[in-house]
Parts: structure tokens; sequence; C-alpha cells
């Protein structure tokens, strides 16, 4: 093995390269002079980066400029390239890496797309040029240099709408205010062909089918004034008549090819709606009929076309839907489209297993699987029922349990089922279809949970949910109905030392029922790309047990008696707020700070004094303050005893929780992105509690009361997946340590959190 090293080291990277080819190695620099200070050149610079990167072989994720040190890929390249034998060539196709040479690249190529760039952007005087520098110890590996020279963007000086003779015209006018072009902007292409697919739009939403973006045309004069463009926006000369006047809907069909593509071999009159279909009708008619948002006699709009698809997509039981339009007859006066709809039905089950390793912040660590089956369409509606068996071990890595014999620290073992129809099941809204996105589902499930050296529940419960989307940026999220149940069906005696030390804790894991009802609002504008900042705000409202306690009232029991039971348990009665804001500011294509604030809060009364234990707050963790573990901070300023219990971690729970996080987000190099940041954020109780002294919530010590961090970290963004590491550094414990002053820990070691996590933290 280490022959083959010494071999490979030895190799040079471009010993077998073709003849008369360079390695390319990367890029430089991009160097910009004469620099635009406008918003226009961070968009002008995002699409010029584009085109110039290449990234060269071993690129450090993906960069055009950074290369990891070991050419592995080249190395074995060089080596195998020439070998006849089996395990030579089997070496060679599995981890030989192609070598990028200079004239895949195309530096020329790419150097005029950049003018052209320059130029759709409004630097009509911008240049662009490259420089080939070659590696001083082998003239057969190059670098590549790029100049940019951007010089003052052109700006709009006068922009006409010329008339177009047509009823066309008037409409056009009529919404002059909504036109992207303004005087004194930037001259840009994206700009105006996003002007033509808006007028095209707004004439096509009137009835005009067949008009085109490309129908509309721009005239531009730059020797008027220096750096000023004078446009005139016309309506193109060969235009045909067809595109000129509005179509109305004739006869409206559906053709449902089967699960194979098979054509349909029969029909069925629904209302005014065709249906054809292959062997059986294997969805209700009436359920097609309601996602249509055309009639026949209706006027054609563009919009009406794209809810219906919508609408068609969102049952998700077809593979795709086309919309076909053909006039109803030849004559130069017809206005009568009839449109066919196409689509092809969806496979009707969907199984996937997933398996993984997880590591948590809590420093549980160990491997899990989830199976589940999908039936799509169950009741010819769209509906679909799935069926998932879950499970996983987890291991123990934390020195506070280090002691503990047990190899294996838990293990959970879940079994749920979920029906979901594509609608809003509730008087009035039921045979409604949204514009978009809505649904209600009904869950059930069932899990057992064995902590080893704590407890052993098993939990199970159902609901039922409607989520709907009144608008492109709100949703909605009603819970009427959950009921859960936790029995606790062994504990140990770690577990029991905890509770005699801490009844409350006994309490809020003991038998109960939890029999809620929520609410949860969200609002987020990242579909509005035309936004450079964005906004998530999501509020939710929980309540348990007032329905019952109430039937109890009535029935002569007090409303603040006690242990009132449901079937021989006693149940929950609490209400709980939270609330999360995040903003999204982009400084520059590379750059962002994010900043979130939550605040959560839970009040037992009634029934309870005590909120189940799966309710209530905590801090620490990968997506919270990073530089703790999970519960471990809290509540207030009280301090578990670690030295006589080991175990005091699971105790650091609280009914108050305020969080504030910033974080600096910033390019490295190719898909690498780092980041900076700062954690803040405590939990406390609502009452006294005589075993967690200091854990009351105390205005006049909010500030001393926040656990403190920052740190940094690393994410590789995949698009699909971004994988996260995130290193915490403590700077503020809430509670007094050995150490004077607000930077109160006592040694720097222990106020690291290392967390590797998938996705971003919020």
């Amino acid at each position: 093995m280490f022959g083959w090293l010494l071999l490979l080291v030895s190799c040079s990277t471009t010993r077998n390269l073709p003849e008369d080819e360079v390695l390319y190695t990367g890029i430089k620099s991009i160097e910009v002079t004469d620099k635009d200070v406008s918003k226009a050149q961070d968009r002008a610079m995002e699409e010029l980066d584009a085109a110039l990167s290449y990234p060269p072989n071993n690129a450090f994720f993906g960069s055009s400029s950074l290369r990891v040190p070991f050419p592995m890929g080249l190395w074995i390249y060089n080596s195998f390239v020439n070998k006849k034998g089996k395990v030579g060539k089997w070496i060679f196709d599995t981890f030989a890496a192609k070598p990028v040479l200079l004239s895949t690249v195309n530096p020329e190529v790419r150097t005029s797309v950049a003018r052209n760039i320059l130029r759709e952007n409004g630097y009509f005087d911008g240049t662009a040029s490259y420089e080939v520098i070659p590696n001083k110890k082998n003239p057969r590996k190059a670098q590549l240099s790029f100049t940019l020279t951007m010089n003052h963007p052109y700006t709009y000086d006068s922009i006409r709408y010329m008339r177009m003779r047509s009823p066309a015209d008037s409409l056009v006018a009529l919404h002059m205010n909504k036109s992207l072009l303004h005087k004194g902007a930037n001259f840009n292409v994206v700009d105006l062909e996003q002007e033509r697919q808006r007028i095209s739009s707004l004439l096509r939403n009137a009835g005009y089918y067949y008009y085109r973006p490309e129908y509309i045309v721009y005239q531009a004069d730059t020797l008027m004034a220096p750096g000023k463009v004078w446009l005139r926006v016309r309506r193109a000369e060969s235009v045909p008549s067809s595109a000129l006047r509005p179509y109305k809907l004739g006869d409206i069909s559906v053709w449902l090819g089967g699960y194979n593509n098979e054509p349909p071999t029969d029909s069925v009159r629904y209302k005014d709606l065709t249906i054809h279909y292959e062997g059986k009708l294997r969805v209700r008619p009436s359920v097609l009929y309601k996602r249509l948002r055309f009639q026949p006699g209706d006027l054609y709009t563009l919009d009406a076309q794209q809810r219906t698809q919508s609408g068609m997509s969102r049952l998700g039981i077809f593979r795709y839907t086309e919309m076909q339009y053909t006039p109803r007859d030849t004559t130069r006066r017809n206005d009568i489209l009839n449109l066919r709809i196409n689509t092809v039905y969806d496979l009707p089950i969907d199984g996937e297993l997933e398996v993984n390793v997880t590591t948590k912040s809590n420093d549980l660590a160990g491997p899990g699987a989830i199976f589940g089956v999908t039936r799509r369409n169950v009741f010819h509606g769209g509906e679909t029922f799935n069926v998932e068996l879950r499970g996983s071990y987890e291991w123990q890595t934390n020195k506070r349990t280090s002691n503990n014999k047990s190899s294996i620290n838990s293990y959970e073992l879940g079994l749920s089922s979920t029906l979901t129809f594509p609608s809003v099941l509730f008087p009035g809204f039921a045979h409604r279809d949204l514009e978009y996105p809505s649904s209600t589902t009904f869950r059930i499930y069932g899990s057992q949970l064995n902590r080893a050296r704590f407890f052993k529940m098993l939990s199970f419960g159902g609901s039922m949910t409607y989520d709907f989307q009144p608008t492109a940026t709100t949703r909605h999220s009603i819970t009427p109905f959950r009921l859960s149940y936790n029995l606790l069906q062994k504990t140990t005696a770690d577990f029991d030392s905890i509770a005699d030390v801490n009844p409350v804790l006994y309490l809020s894991l003991r038998d109960q029922f939890i029999p809620a009802m929520s609410y949860t609002y969200t609002y987020d504008d990242s579909p509005l790309s035309s936004l450079k900042n964005h906004i998530w705000w999501q509020t939710a409202f929980t309540q348990s047990g007032n329905i019952l306690s109430g039937i109890y009232a009535l029935a002569g029991k007090s409303f603040d008696e006690e242990e009132k039971k449901l079937l021989g348990n006693p149940f929950s009665q609490f209400v709980k707020l939270t609330s999360e804001l995040r903003y999204n500011y982009r400084l520059d294509r590379n750059n962002r700070l994010v900043a979130r604030v939550m605040a959560g809060a839970i009040y037992s009364y009634g029934n309870a004094r005590v909120s189940p234990y799966s309710e209530q707050f905590y801090v620490g963790g990968a997506n919270s303050v990073r530089a703790f573990t999970i519960r471990s901070i809290g509540p207030g300023r009280f301090k578990p005893d670690y030295e006589n219990n080991r175990f005091a971690y699971i105790d650091q729970t609280g009914d108050l929780k305020l969080e504030a996080n910033l974080e600096y987000r910033f390019r490295v190099a190719g898909d690498l992105y780092g980041a900076t940041f700062l954690d803040a954020g405590g939990i406390w109780l609502l009452r006294e509690d005589e075993y967690r002294p200091g854990g009351t919530f105390k205005v006049s010590r909010l500030l001393k009361d926040l656990a403190l961090g920052t740190g940094f970290g690393f994410r590789y963004d995949l698009d699909f997946l971004v994988i996260r590491v995130d290193l915490g550094i403590g700077l503020h414990l809430p509670y007094q340590t050995s150490k004077k002053g607000y930077y109160n820990i006592e040694k720097f070691k222990d106020s690291l959190g290392l967390h590797l996590a998938v996705g971003y933290p919020f």
C-alpha cells in the first residue's frame, strides 16, 4: 500500500495530457475596475461570476480558485490511463479524474459572454479580458486571470409606449402604472424581457390567447445624450391577426391516460364536462370539475389556466397536466377555443425506506430507520393514506453518564398512519378548491420509548388538522382535536432519585391524557422574488383540558379542582403561546445578515399545575444557543448539582422561554459558506419551585439570566441539502460560578459546543 502511495505522489499530473494541451489549475483573480456603486452592479456581478467560474480538478468545495493540495484523481489518471489489465482498468474507471484542460474552459468564449453580460446590464462601455498565467515550474499548467471594467451604466432618459392600433392598446395604457421600466433606472435586458412578459400576461388574461412576449419589440437610442437611453416600446410588424382578438372557451374535456400511458377507451359526461378514461374511472367526476376555473362560454384567461393546472397537480394522482387549445373552426372570425386537458395517472402505491445515523445535540448518537408506504387516491378524490414504521437505537456519548455500564442508552419504536384529503373538510369549504394548497389530515400513532437509565413510556393518540393557504405568503393550521396519552410503564432507581428530589418532574411525566386544540399562523414572504430581504413569522396557540374541565363544571365540580380524570387518568390543562420572527437581510450576492427572535410561555392551571414534560421549554443545542448542549441551561439562575446527580440535566425545563440569534453568513469558496453568530437565550418558571431555587422569572434579572454564546461555523450547500458544522463558544452563564464578572466561564474548554446538523439553524 505504501508503495502505491509513493508511486502516486511521484507521478506528474500532466505527464499523460493530450499533446499541446494545458492543465487548467483555477482562476487566480477576477479584477474589477471602475465599479458601479448602484444595486444593479450586484446583480451584474452575480451573472459575471457564474459566467467566468469553472472549478479545476480537486477544487475546494466547488471553488474556482482554491484547490485541495492532494490531486488523487489526477495522480490515478496519469498512472493508470494506459493500463490494459483488469485491475488497473478498474482503478482507472473508479477513481481517476479526467484532467480539466484550458481548452475545455475556453477563456475566450467566457470573456465574450462576460462582455455580453455587461452590455445586457447597461454597461455599454464595459470591457472584459483575460490572461493565461503559466506555472513557473511546469509550463503545462496554467491559471487564468480576468479583468473587468464596468464604467458607468446607461440609464433610461425617456420611455415611450407607441400606440398599437388595436383594442389591446387601451388595455396596455390602462395598466401603465405597473410598468417595470422607469426613467432614471439602469438599462437592463432582464427588465426588458420581464416587461414583455408583463404585457403578454396582461393581454392573455383579457382573452388574447395567442399573444406572445416576442410580439413586443424595443427601439433604443444611445446617441441622443451621453450615458442615456431613449427607449420606444411598440408592437412587432408581423403579428398574426389571431393574436389581436380575444377568445372564449368552447367544449371542455379531460383525457385520463392509464398508469402506463394507455389511451382512453370510454367516456362519461358530467354537467358540461366530458371525461375520457381508460379501463375504469379512478377519480370522481365532481373532483375534476371543481378544479376547473373555466366553463364553456367564459373568456380565456392565463390566470384561470394556471389555477386549473395547479388544482389538478395538487390532487397528487397525475404525473403531469397538459392544456391543449384548438380553434372550433377555421373561419377568420372564429373566437372559440375548445380545451382538452391531457393527464396520465401516477402509480397508486409508493414505498420509501430511510436509514440514517444520527448525532444529536443532547449527546445521543445511533442508527435509525423509517419505512413508509403511501396509497394515493384512496377514495377516488385525491386522498392519500400513509403508514409509517420507525425505530432507532441511541447511545449516550456525554461525559455526565460515562460511569454507566449500559451499552444501549435508549430505543424508540413507533407506528403511525395518516389520511389526508386535498381540501378543507368543513361546512362551506368542503366543496371549494382554494387557489393555494389546502388539506385535512387525520392521524393516529403509537410509540414505545425506552430510556434505559430513566424510564419506559408508551404514548399513543390521534389528531385532526386543517391546513390552508389563503395567499402566497400566509398559511393557517388549525387542530380542533388532538388527544394523546402517556403511560409511564417503568422507572429506574436513577429516575426515582431525581423524582424524589423534584416531584414536579414526576408530575410532568406521569400517566395522563393531553386533550388539546391548537392554531398556528405563518407568514413567509420568500415566494416574493421581487423582495431583497425576507421575513418569516410564526405564532402558535395551544390549549388543553378546558373543554373537559368545563364539562366537569357543568356536572358540579369546581373548575379549579385538581386531579379530575378521563377514563381513570388525570388530564392536563394549560394554555401555551409561542411566537418566532426571522429577518433575512441581503447585504450582497455573497453576504447575508439573519436575525431571529423567539418567545414562548405555557401556563398550567385548573386540573393540573404542572404542564406535560413534552410541552415545556428548554434551550441549548444546534438550533438554539449553540455554545451549550440541549437542556443544559436554566431555569433562571438555577444551577443543577451535577456532582451528586449526574442526570440533573433532565430537569432543566421551564414555563417561559426567550431566545435571540444574530448570524452573519458569507461565501468562503464555491459551495462552501461560513458564518459567525451571537446567541442568547434562557428559560424560567412561572411559579416558585423549592427544588429549583432561582428559577422564577424576574424582570430585574432578565439580562443576567440569559445565557450568551458566540461562535463560527461552515455550511456546505448542495442546493437540495445543507450540511452544517457549528462551534459555539460560551460567554456567560446565568448562574454564579467561581469566576467573577459577566464572562464567568470557569474553563474555556468547557465553554465549547460542537454541533453537526442538516439545514440552516433558522
